[in-house]
């Protein structure tokens, strides 16, 4: 097999455009495979959604896109959907290797000195039961703050197509990540649970009351994702994808602009 035609392509899906974050790295990881980045808009923001409802939703959703593409892998870049979905997404398409976004508790139970972690999420990530398993299995040695977030994957949205976004209404969302103890233990690490945030990284930076370690989970995702997918030596990287699916069936001109940025076609 050395024609790129004949390689399937990797699937990468997120409630928005916040998977893009993981599709960065993945295609520095498998330049040999073509990419299709599925954007669920039509049902974004998840946080708000009934858990039964979320769960038919998705895995309606996968039944149509491994039906239309026949993708190598998918890889789930979205923290609230894997984390609720994902054993399902699994046992409903057993042929199909579903790579997870977790939020990556044991890596920040590793690097931390304080002992003090905070976990900036979703409030679906937040209040799953999978998310506090992590942390009874990695981090019980640790003081781990679980922070939901209502607003910031729409202003990390809202961000990355160039919008303004204030850094009061930043501050207010990130705050609670920041705490103290015993006079001189502080918040070391943030971990970053959701695929939006990093976008917005260099403004969490410089408006942080301290410097913190931010955990960007897109690269351990993407070494996740080459693992599972074959390497095929000589391989031409496929022109017939890299493109992009839009659930609303139609996204906005600056969201046009920017899948045209990271060299996608609207499908």
């Amino acid at each position: 097999m050395t024609a790129g035609s004949e390689l399937k392509p990797v699937l990468v899906f997120d409630s928005g455009i916040g998977g893009l974050t993981v599709l960065r790295e993945a295609r520095v990881l498998m330049p040999e495979r073509g990419f299709i980045y599925v954007a669920d808009d039509a049902g974004f923001p998840y946080g708000g959604w009934e858990e039964a409802a979320l769960k038919d939703r998705i895995i309606t959703l996968f039944a149509r896109l491994l039906r239309d593409h026949d993708p190598e892998v998918c890889v789930i870049a979205c923290n609230t959907a894997f984390t609720l979905v994902g054993a399902d997404l699994r046992a409903a398409f057993p042929h199909m290797t579903f790579v997870g976004t977790v939020p990556a508790i044991k890596p920040a139970a590793e690097r931390t000195r304080s002992g003090l972690v905070s976990v900036l999420a979703t409030p679906g990530t937040v209040k799953r039961a999978y998310t506090r398993d992590l942390i009874e299995s990695f981090a019980q040695k640790c003081h781990v703050r679980l922070v939901g977030s209502e607003n910031l994957a729409r202003m990390a949205e809202a961000y990355i197509r160039g919008e303004p976004v204030s850094d009061e209404a930043v501050l207010a969302e990130i705050g609670q990540c920041f705490i103290e103890k015993e006079g001189s233990r502080k918040t070391d690490i943030v971990v970053l649970a959701c695929t939006h945030y990093p976008f917005m990284a260099n403004v969490f930076r410089r408006l942080a009351p301290w410097p913190v370690d931010w955990i960007d989970p897109a690269e351990a995702i993407a070494r996740q994702a080459r693992r599972k997918v074959p390497l095929v030596e000589g391989a031409e990287h496929p022109d017939a994808f890299d493109f992009s699916i839009f659930t609303s069936g139609n996204p906005d001109f600056s969201t046009r602009r920017l899948m045209q940025g990271f060299g996608l076609a609207i499908g």
